[in-house]
């Protein structure tokens, strides 16, 4: 009677019927192995909980589906393949987050095909390398203080096309204008130029000469921004 609930209303003789041990045993190692992943996932990166939670149950998603298409890997990499979509449909997700969700995708997989070993392996060899290369830094610009965004506001009538070149010429490597903004009612312009310091300890420096040449009015420095949604 037992062993009957667990069977499906499709199931014939020659349905192989996972056992509920076994069953059991690869969510467990589905969840401890997303569990894992979480954890490596938060070492040294900015996360949200919600991402969090559905890393460390993803892995436990993609087993039951691998699971229950009794070994056709093809349908079950589509079904789990439509459960990832639901990232790429919200919130558009960095490099890392799409490269966490395909790990904890992976090891569900190997789960679910009943490879618990390869997929503690898999899972330990992959959460190592996430966190060297977080430890590493790797991937990050060298001397990213060199690169900064300035935010400039000039009065209406100043022609703004060649202003600041000699200015610039001294104290940056290279510098392009991004952007022109009226504000104040059309009065005032803003500029905003990204540049590549040559000595970013003289940054102080060129604020002072941008602000001889703009009357002294706003100037705003920030570091360049990255666009998380690129990959």
């Amino acid at each position: 009677m037992f062993d009957s609930f667990f069977r499906g209303l499709f199931d014939t003789e020659l349905t192989t019927v996972i056992s509920v041990t076994d069953f059991l045993l690869c969510i467990g190692g589905a969840l401890a192995l997303g569990l894992l992943l979480a954890l490596a996932y938060m070492f040294r990166t900015r996360y949200t909980k919600s991402f969090v939670v559905t890393l460390a149950v993803l892995p436990a998603v993609v087993c039951v589906v691998i699971m229950m298409v009794n070994g056709n890997v093809g349908a079950g990499v589509a079904v789990a393949g439509a459960f990832s979509l639901v990232r790429f449909r919200s919130v558009p997700g960095t490099a890392k987050e799409i490269a966490a969700l395909f790990l904890a995708m992976g090891a569900g997989l190997i789960a679910g095909m009943g490879y618990l070993g390869f997929a503690l392996l898999f899972t330990v060899i992959l959460c190592g390398v996430f966190v060297l290369y977080n430890v590493l830094d790797f991937g990050a610009k060298k001397n990213a203080n060199r690169y900064k965004t300035f935010r400039v506001t000039i009065p209406e009538d100043l022609d703004y096309t060649g202003v600041f070149e000699e200015v610039f010429a001294e104290y940056v490597t290279d510098c392009q204008l991004t952007g022109v903004k009226t504000t104040n009612m059309g009065s005032m312009f803003r500029l905003t130029y990204d540049v590549t310091l040559r000595d970013p300890a003289k940054e102080k420096e060129l604020i002072d000469k941008l602000r001889c040449r703009n009357g002294n009015l706003e100037i705003t420095v920030s570091r360049q921004a990255t666009i998380n949604t690129e990959l």
